[in-house]
């Protein structure tokens, strides 16, 4: 069932909102001239996956977890994305493709080992990995992983179609930060 509505969503959404995206993805050529951002990440049974978004900091930024990032690294339009969450909307792709699900843990970095070790141990390898979830609105980030990977637990365990919608709104409604930079 939420396979099915994470398709139907995420064909929907990226229909209804493409000419938003087609917008940010010019602004975001005067920008940094390279508007989207892929990276490989963790996904589910921990095969790795390309996740895509909004760039968000300039293209010489290292490549590492957000809350390893400097806050300098962040372009103008980068923070109004950030804030509106709208660098988010290419991961719909992902979530059409079956590699991510609207709601789940946010993927992570294969370099990020305390924190893949911490959720191997919890299991939370055995779902897709989602853009928005209970750490999400509950604003934890990957800098905590032990934290993290409970939170996800926790979410994975009481999972259901109420609370997959509850998650989805509060996310749209602005609760949650995403991962904070230094």
């Amino acid at each position: 069932m939420i396979r099915t509505l994470d398709f139907l969503f995420a064909l929907f959404g990226l229909m209804l909102f493409s000419p938003i995206l087609l917008v940010i993805y010019v602004i975001g050529l005067f920008d940094t001239g390279s508007p989207l951002f892929s990276q490989v990440r963790v996904g589910k049974d921990k095969k790795e996956f390309v996740l895509v978004k909004f760039r968000t900091m300039t293209v010489d930024t290292k490549s590492v977890a957000t809350h390893l990032a400097s806050s300098n690294s962040i372009t103008k339009l980068g923070k109004f994305l950030r804030k509106s969450k709208l660098d988010e909307l290419p991961q719909l792709w992902n979530v059409l493709r079956g590699e991510m699900s609207i709601v789940g843990p946010r993927p992570g970095l294969f370099s990020q080992i305390e924190l893949t070790e911490e959720r191997e141990k919890l299991d939370i390898y055995s779902v897709r990995p989602g853009i928005t979830g209970l750490a999400q609105v509950s604003e934890i980030d990957m800098s905590t992983p032990k934290l993290l990977a409970t939170t996800d637990k926790k979410m994975i365990e009481s999972m259901s179609l109420k609370k997959y919608f509850k998650y989805i709104f509060l996310t749209v409604v602005g609760n949650g930060q995403g991962d904070r930079v230094k």
